[in-house]
């Protein structure tokens, strides 16, 4: 699956146990409607250091799986789901390479 939409929000890589980290991020989904959506999506284990090459405002694409677990408690039955990206891309304007950073001008060689 996939949804796409602009980043809002990027969480720290959380160790929720020695075997286990993930990290969230905010996804803003219809964003030019009148009910925009924030959809909170994590990525876990080693994918938490992909999230690093973003920054909030960045248009992406998700790929997604969706997880939904059980729990028992004194409560009762709670069900409880899960937005898990796998793969991430930007989307929206061309990125263009970044230019180096040049002290002189085609003035300054004399051409």
């Amino acid at each position: 699956m996939q949804i796409s939409g602009t980043i809002k929000v990027i969480n720290d890589t959380q160790k929720v146990s020695e075997k286990f980290s993930k990290r969230e991020f905010i996804l803003t989904t219809e964003a030019e409607s009148k009910f925009p959506q924030h959809l909170s999506v994590q990525v876990t284990q080693d994918k938490c250091s992909m999230l690093d090459q973003f920054n909030v405002g960045d248009e992406v694409i998700c790929h997604i799986n969706l997880r939904g677990r059980e729990w028992s408690g004194a409560q009762g039955i709670k069900y409880f789901n899960t937005i898990e990206a796998w793969r991430i891309e930007k989307t929206g304007s061309v990125q263009q390479t970044p230019v180096e950073n040049n002290p002189f001008t085609s003035d300054d060689l004399g051409f």
